[in-house]
């Protein structure tokens, strides 16, 4: 499987985040970044209430997982993301988005996002943030759980602030998803509606502003590791996960 893409309309031209959905390692030169990754030094600080971590690396065992069969069957669920840059909370999409959310969910009842990192960090110079990526165990955006879902996406779907969505591979439908996830950190990310919903911010947003702004080098790499230490799941899941 190739490298996902999630393309962006960034000031009149097309801006490409890169991402995976089911854990190939091909490194195929569709993989190349953007031209308009916010270039950084090391010496470049930090926001106030990030702390400095060290760098978890390579979780490929993580990457080989039972495909979930089991579905939420409360009528809310969330999910709360701890990370050395805050908290923040996603209120999973249940009812537009049930075979997503599901996965996502079961993810995170297995513990395979604790000790992930958020390994991307988009931003356009002349926009500021759009996205942050994380949920990939080999931290490189090539990583996934072993296993895809597909779930057609509301056809209205906007990917506004604090939309949280799956990235998916350019070759892939519509829908298809795996483990890693994006959130929209700009007012609105131009974006069809291809991308897989898995839910909204709805707390912590001052902590997704905050990963937001953390600068990142020529590759969209964060300066520092940002890292989910815990994720935890509210609400009840069915047999199957």
């Amino acid at each position: 499987m190739s490298r996902a893409f999630v393309t962006l309309l960034v000031a009149g031209a097309i801006a490409v985040l890169v991402g995976a959905c089911g854990g190939s390692k091909d490194k195929s030169s569709s993989g190349k970044q953007s031209s308009t990754s916010t270039v950084v030094t090391a010496g470049e600080s930090i926001p106030a209430g990030c702390k400095r971590v060290q760098d978890p690396g390579d979780r490929a065992a993580e990457a080989h997982q039972k495909r979930p069969g089991g579905r939420i069957t409360s009528s809310t669920a969330t999910v709360a993301m701890q990370t050395n840059c805050g908290a923040f909370t996603i209120t999973l999409a249940v009812k537009d988005s049930p075979k997503t959310s599901a996965s996502f969910a079961t993810l995170v009842k297995r513990g395979f996002y604790d000790g992930l990192t958020i390994h991307r960090v988009s931003t356009d110079p002349a926009r500021g943030p759009f996205v942050f990526q994380g949920g990939d165990p080999l931290s490189n955006g090539l990583g996934g759980p072993g296993y895809s879902v597909r779930e057609k996406p509301p056809a209205d779907l906007k990917y506004t602030k604090y939309t949280v969505a799956m990235a998916k591979t350019q070759s892939e439908p519509a829908g298809t998803s795996g483990s890693q996830f994006f959130v929209v950190t700009a007012a609105d990310a131009g974006l069809p509606a291809d991308y897989a919903l898995v839910g909204e911010v709805t707390g912590g947003k001052d902590t997704v502003d905050r990963i937001a702004k953390v600068p990142a080098n020529g590759n969209e790499e964060p300066i520092i590791p940002i890292v989910i230490s815990k994720a935890t799941l509210d609400g009840t899941l069915s047999s199957g996960t």
